[in-house]
């Protein structure tokens, strides 16, 4: 793991001065608890614990993720899961089409038709798109990973329930809150949705979020 991303404390000042909101949690989640916007700096385990997580709770994800992590005896990479059989994914309670996701994007790593490293000069758009390519991935997982594995400042995944909650909350919005709304808070939020985005997601649930 490393450290929160640079820009966070330039992140903070700012949203503190554009909302008055954003400035009353920044204040509220000072301390270690905010320090957890962390990146792995490996997509292929965050990718995988994303496909795996779909759909599902999070007891239930990380249930599942701890079976599979043992049977990929810790070592969670492509050249690993490709030697898995499909039947041995499945025994970990995985969905056929969750394996096959998982399966697919190992191929597709090793073979190389899949390059991470090409993500790193492309703008959020260019990059949702290029990582919805893989089979399993939509453009909610694809934000997940540009804001936990690759850290980009401004991701604000409006098809994310927590965050829409989370706006109805603290703004006083019905569920869900008018997307016109969603809207203006990114232009007001703009370039640090992200930060924004975890603020937000800390105001509901207890334990920091992670992928």
């Amino acid at each position: 793991m490393t450290k929160f991303p640079k820009y966070w404390n330039k992140a903070k000042k700012y949203l503190s001065k554009k909302d008055k909101i954003m400035k009353k949690l920044i204040n509220y989640y000072q301390g270690p608890s905010e320090v957890i916007l962390s990146s792995r700096k490996d997509i292929f385990f965050s990718l995988c614990k994303s496909i795996i997580g779909q759909q599902i709770s999070v007891t239930a994800a990380n249930s599942v993720f701890l079976k599979f992590k043992k049977k990929c005896n810790n070592r969670i990479n492509a050249k690993t899961v490709s030697k898995l059989k499909f039947n041995q994914l499945r025994n970990c309670g995985l969905s056929r089409q969750k394996v096959f996701g998982i399966k697919n994007l190992a191929k597709q790593i090793l073979n190389k038709s899949f390059n991470p490293k090409l993500i790193e000069k492309m703008d959020d758009e260019e990059a949702i798109n290029y990582l919805s390519n893989l089979r399993q991935i939509g453009r909610w997982s694809a934000e997940m990973i540009l804001l936990f594995t690759y850290n980009r400042s401004n991701i604000w995944p409006v098809q994310d329930i927590g965050l829409l909650r989370a706006i109805s909350k603290n703004y006083n919005k019905n569920y869900l809150p008018p997307p016109k709304f969603v809207s203006l808070l990114k232009k007001r939020y703009s370039p640090y949705c992200s930060v924004a985005t975890w603020y937000l997601w800390r105001s509901i649930d207890p334990e920091p979020i992670q992928y």
